[in-house]
């Protein structure tokens, strides 16, 4: 099975392009004006569900894909009436007089350098994860927020899903008893890769796509949509799709970071088409409970494959799985039945876009979902379990310093050096 027909089937959260409206705008209502940095696929489904809350009007779109900017700056047109002005690159957008947000829908190595000059023009930001490519440009992006005071929701819409509330719920009340261990994953099947090297199209500008990262030569592996298993953009699997899960972990259980971390794996299946670990296990010891991570990329996932995406949460007196849109409580004893509660939530993602809004209207940063302070530790937590695989070693973090204890080659890999012209926050 592919991601996208894999993402269709499993995750709610990506529905924003045919969910309802949920908030309609008072007619009287000033409308606030929003740029879009990254007019791909998820950038539009994320603004999208900004027009359907209402309230807003989308001045311009930026993206170095003319072919996106042309059919998605008429999308936009299509939807609100108005046509946005289109820009190539974020600077002149940022430039716009009038603009109040943006909505940054880029390749996690860009996220850095767009966020930190959005939040120096005081301007309220959605931006999609992981926060950053590496752990240093998080810093500096939770540092520039600071400074700015602006408001800034990071995209980890599962916050909103009912079914992992309903997890915390039954954990708190301690229905489960004492939570010992934590297991989470993705399972999934890429499917072949074409990683032939070949002119980019010609609408796509390559130079700019790959800015300060590696500019590898280009094949369809890499580029639009499948950047997400190449080492130099995407990072893997984990981080830039399992972080969801470590994500919500962390929000159910009230964790910080963990302090140590263990990870092995390696690319066994899919050889010659990806660069990150097609299989691989990642162990996390948070406070409360170790967290273990593990994915492959092949085969049938789970022996279950019921069980291929989501959490199980191990207690004392019995376990919870739990997904975006339902939890099965497993109880102990031998006739003990399985417990099957559904709770969708088809809105998920057009929820966190209007948190987000919501917040951004009342000009209050307490009522956001996920901000750039608490996206940092969900980012760094699945960057180290990486360095932790890259280094093949024990990987110590001291949380109050953001340092890692003891192993210089580890330290290395917190900061990936910029190309050419761009500097490194």
């Amino acid at each position: 099975m592919r991601r996208r027909d894999f993402i269709k089937i499993s995750s709610a959260g990506t529905a924003g392009l045919v969910s309802p409206y949920i908030i309609p705008s008072a007619p009287q209502e000033r409308k606030l004006r929003i740029g879009l940095i990254g007019a791909g696929w998820y950038g539009m489904v994320i603004t999208t569900a900004a027009l359907k809350a209402g309230g807003v009007e989308v001045i311009g779109i930026c993206d170095v894909d003319s072919e996106h900017l042309s059919s998605n700056a008429a999308e936009v047109e299509k939807l609100q009436g108005t046509k946005p002005r289109t820009f190539k690159y974020y600077q002149d957008l940022l430039d716009m007089k009038g603009l109040e947000a943006v909505f940054i829908g880029t390749i996690p190595h860009w996220h850095a350098l767009q966020f930190i000059a959005a939040c120096e023009k005081r301007l309220d930001i959605y931006c999609e994860k992981p926060l950053s490519y590496d752990v240093i440009e998080g810093i500096a992006m939770v540092n520039a927020w600071k400074k700015a005071g602006n408001i800034v929701q990071m995209g980890f819409q599962r916050r909103q899903s009912q079914a992992f509330m309903k997890a915390k719920e039954l954990i708190e009340n301690g229905t489960i008893g004492e939570v010992r261990q934590i297991v989470a994953q993705i399972h999934y099947n890429p499917g072949p890769q074409d990683t032939k090297i070949q002119p980019p199209p010609a609408s796509l500008d390559w130079e700019e796509w790959c800015g300060p990262a590696p500019k590898l030569d280009y094949r369809p592996s890499i580029a639009h949509r499948s950047w997400r298993l190449e080492k130099e953009y995407g990072n893997g699997h984990l981080v830039d799709w399992g972080i969801h899960h470590i994500d919500i972990i962390r929000k159910v259980m009230g964790e910080g970071m963990p302090g140590e971390f263990y990870t092995t794996g390696g690319i066994f299946a899919l050889k010659d088409q990806i660069t990150s670990p097609d299989t691989l296990t990642a162990h996390m010891a948070f406070k409360k409970a170790p967290v273990i991570w593990q994915h492959r990329l092949w085969g049938n996932g789970d022996v279950t494959r019921e069980f291929n995406n989501g959490v199980f949460f191990y207690g004392e007196k019995a376990t919870i799985f739990a997904e975006d849109n339902k939890v099965v409580v497993f109880p102990m004893g031998r006739n003990a039945q399985r417990e099957d509660i559904s709770i969708p939530t088809p809105m998920m993602q057009d929820n966190h876009v209007i948190n987000f809004l919501d917040a951004v209207r009342k000009k209050n940063r307490s009522l956001i979902s996920c901000d750039p302070e608490d996206a940092f530790k969900s980012t760094a937590t699945v960057q180290l379990a990486t360095i932790a695989y890259n280094t093949g070693s024990v990987v110590k973090w001291d949380e109050q310093k953001k340092e890692v204890i003891g192993n210089p080659a580890a330290t290395a890999l917190l900061k990936r050096e910029y190309r050419g012209k761009y500097i490194h926050p």
